[in-house]
Protein backbone atom coordinates (compact mmCIF):
# COMPACT_ATOMS: atom_id res chain seq x y z
CA UNK A 1 0.00 0.00 0.00
CA UNK A 2 1.48 3.39 -0.95
CA UNK A 3 2.47 5.76 1.86
CA UNK A 4 -0.10 8.37 0.80
CA UNK A 5 -2.88 5.80 1.10
CA UNK A 6 -1.74 4.82 4.58
CA UNK A 7 -1.57 8.48 5.61
CA UNK A 8 -5.06 9.12 4.24
CA UNK A 9 -6.38 6.09 6.11
CA UNK A 10 -4.77 7.36 9.32
CA UNK A 11 -6.35 10.80 8.82
CA UNK A 12 -9.71 9.10 8.21
CA UNK A 13 -9.45 7.13 11.45
CA UNK A 14 -8.27 9.93 13.70
CA UNK A 15 -10.54 12.55 12.12
CA UNK A 16 -13.48 10.16 12.19
CA UNK A 17 -13.12 9.67 15.94
CA UNK A 18 -13.44 13.43 16.46
CA UNK A 19 -16.42 13.70 14.09
CA UNK A 20 -18.18 10.91 15.98
CA UNK A 21 -17.40 12.44 19.38
CA UNK A 22 -18.50 15.93 18.34
CA UNK A 23 -21.82 14.67 16.99
CA UNK A 24 -22.39 12.47 20.03
CA UNK A 25 -21.81 15.43 22.34
CA UNK A 26 -24.57 17.34 20.55
CA UNK A 27 -26.91 14.34 20.73
CA UNK A 28 -26.30 14.02 24.48
CA UNK A 29 -25.91 17.74 25.10
CA UNK A 30 -27.88 17.97 28.35
CA UNK A 31 -26.05 15.12 30.04
CA UNK A 32 -22.67 16.35 28.83
CA UNK A 33 -23.40 19.92 29.96
CA UNK A 34 -24.45 18.66 33.40
CA UNK A 35 -21.26 16.59 33.68
CA UNK A 36 -19.10 19.60 32.79
CA UNK A 37 -21.00 21.76 35.28
CA UNK A 38 -20.44 19.15 38.00
CA UNK A 39 -16.70 19.27 37.18
CA UNK A 40 -16.78 23.06 37.74
CA UNK A 41 -16.13 23.67 34.05
CA UNK A 42 -16.51 27.38 33.13
CA UNK A 43 -19.56 28.21 30.95
CA UNK A 44 -20.31 24.52 30.38
CA UNK A 45 -23.01 24.92 27.71
CA UNK A 46 -20.99 27.40 25.64
CA UNK A 47 -17.74 25.48 25.99
CA UNK A 48 -19.47 22.20 25.12
CA UNK A 49 -21.06 23.70 22.01
CA UNK A 50 -17.83 25.30 20.82
CA UNK A 51 -15.69 22.27 21.64
CA UNK A 52 -18.10 19.86 19.98
CA UNK A 53 -18.22 22.04 16.87
CA UNK A 54 -14.41 22.14 16.74
CA UNK A 55 -14.30 18.35 17.06
CA UNK A 56 -16.87 17.74 14.33
CA UNK A 57 -15.69 20.36 11.81
CA UNK A 58 -11.93 19.92 12.24
CA UNK A 59 -12.34 16.13 12.31
CA UNK A 60 -14.32 16.28 9.07
CA UNK A 61 -11.65 18.46 7.46
CA UNK A 62 -9.06 15.83 8.34
CA UNK A 63 -11.25 13.05 6.94
CA UNK A 64 -11.68 14.80 3.58
CA UNK A 65 -8.07 15.96 3.46
CA UNK A 66 -8.82 19.68 3.47
CA UNK A 67 -6.82 22.23 5.48
CA UNK A 68 -5.07 19.40 7.31
CA UNK A 69 -2.52 21.51 9.21
CA UNK A 70 -5.26 23.87 10.45
CA UNK A 71 -7.64 21.04 11.33
CA UNK A 72 -4.98 19.02 13.13
CA UNK A 73 -3.79 22.14 14.97
CA UNK A 74 -7.31 22.95 16.15
CA UNK A 75 -7.74 19.40 17.42
CA UNK A 76 -4.35 19.48 19.17
CA UNK A 77 -5.36 22.65 21.03
CA UNK A 78 -8.79 21.16 21.84
CA UNK A 79 -7.26 17.91 23.12
CA UNK A 80 -4.63 19.71 25.22
CA UNK A 81 -7.29 21.97 26.73
CA UNK A 82 -9.51 18.99 27.49
CA UNK A 83 -6.64 17.19 29.18
CA UNK A 84 -5.73 20.13 31.39
CA UNK A 85 -9.29 21.19 32.21
CA UNK A 86 -10.95 17.80 32.77
CA UNK A 87 -8.46 15.03 33.44
CA UNK A 88 -6.99 16.13 36.79
CA UNK A 89 -5.50 12.74 37.63
CA UNK A 90 -2.98 14.40 39.95
CA UNK A 91 -5.78 15.71 42.18
CA UNK A 92 -7.57 12.43 42.92
CA UNK A 93 -6.83 9.15 44.67
CA UNK A 94 -6.61 5.62 43.28
CA UNK A 95 -8.40 3.95 41.50
CA UNK A 96 -9.81 7.10 39.84
CA UNK A 97 -6.27 8.44 39.44
CA UNK A 98 -5.26 5.51 37.24
CA UNK A 99 -8.36 5.84 35.03
CA UNK A 100 -7.84 9.57 34.52
CA UNK A 101 -4.08 9.20 34.02
CA UNK A 102 -4.67 6.56 31.34
CA UNK A 103 -7.16 8.81 29.55
CA UNK A 104 -4.68 11.70 29.83
CA UNK A 105 -1.88 9.59 28.32
CA UNK A 106 -4.11 8.26 25.54
CA UNK A 107 -4.93 11.86 24.64
CA UNK A 108 -1.19 12.62 24.49
CA UNK A 109 -0.85 9.75 22.00
CA UNK A 110 -3.77 11.15 20.01
CA UNK A 111 -1.99 14.51 19.89
CA UNK A 112 1.02 12.70 18.42
CA UNK A 113 -1.21 11.21 15.75
CA UNK A 114 -2.75 14.60 15.02
CA UNK A 115 0.70 16.15 14.61
CA UNK A 116 1.55 13.44 12.08
CA UNK A 117 -1.81 13.79 10.29
CA UNK A 118 -1.36 17.54 9.97
CA UNK A 119 2.07 17.35 8.36
CA UNK A 120 1.61 15.20 5.30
Amino acid sequence: MPVQSIQALGALFIGGVFVFAGIEHFLKFGAMRDYLAAQKFPAPALMLAVGSMVEAVAGFLLVIGMARPFAAGALVVFTLATNVMLLHFWAVEEPERQVLRNAFLINIAVIGGLLLAGTF
